[in-house]
């Protein structure tokens, strides 16, 4: 497994290998080819920044069984998804400042799905060649805002806030998620936990289905869902996601 990471470091930035408190330093394309320097840098010595910069963000709702089963929801015949603008991207360890007058804000911990090659009407059998990576990802709601009207739900507006899709802090290359589970934790305390193999949708089908007219470009990002257990995020709170195999996305809340 290699895991892959952006940095800031001395007015510039950059992208790596993490090994171990070291980042070996690369040149080139992320998604093509990359080369080594030879350089490294201590981790210590860096600010993280985004592992990527998606076109898109695309986040699924409806996608576990556990939280279908608990609200009642049939299983979805086709991708249930909405699609989160740039400006809600943060990497990891970046505050996120709550819009005043929003209401409650919900954290829903959750496996993103990096892509690494361009593809469009993908057959499943081909669709996991064009997955990169995972990396750990909130999505971020104003729940009051979401159903501020009863004519519409308002799935953009409410998601889609500055700051509202922290993800990050590393690509991890190789992962099996079925063997992985998600917890969340709210200043320290575990707030969700479930297994990413209650998935009824698996990464390589939602990339075949999301592509069937939509082409997807390397870096973009997909959202596998959340299951049980979001919850509320206090102001000043500290949010930590978690998944086995990929590392911790830290964010405060202001």
């Amino acid at each position: 497994m290699v895991h892959w990471l952006r940095y800031r470091h001395d007015g510039g930035g950059g992208f790596g290998r993490l090994d171990g408190d070291t980042i070996a330093i690369f040149e080139g394309d992320l998604f093509d080819e990359p080369v080594a320097t030879g350089r490294t840098l201590a981790l210590a010595d860096v600010t993280l920044d985004l592992p990527c910069r998606p076109s898109k963000l695309i986040a699924l709702w409806n996608n576990f069984v556990a939280m279908a089963e608990k609200q009642g929801l049939d299983r979805p015949q086709a991708p249930l998804f909405f699609i989160k603008p740039p400006n809600t991207y943060r990497a990891s360890g970046q505050e996120v400042a709550i819009p005043e007058g929003v209401g409650r804000v919900l954290f829903e911990g959750e496996l993103g799905i990096v892509i690494g090659k361009t593809g469009r009407d993908l057959a499943p059998e081909e669709a996991g060649r064009h997955i990169f990576g995972y990396t750990c990802l909130n999505d971020v709601t104003a729940l009051e805002v979401l159903k501020a009207d009863p004519s519409f739900m308002q799935w953009t507006r409410s998601k889609g806030f500055d700051g509202f899709g922290p993800f990050g802090p590393v690509i991890a290359t190789a992962l099996d998620p079925q063997d992985s589970s998600v917890r969340v934790r709210v200043n320290g305390r575990e707030r969700q936990s479930y297994p990413l193999a209650d998935m009824m949708l698996k990464p390589a089908e939602i990339v075949s289905l999301i592509s069937q007219g939509m082409t997807l470009e390397p870096g973009d990002l997909i959202a596998c869902g959340t299951s049980n257990g979001a919850g509320p995020i206090p102001k000043g709170a500290t949010v930590e996601v978690e998944i086995d195999g990929i590392g911790v996305l830290s964010n405060s809340f202001s």
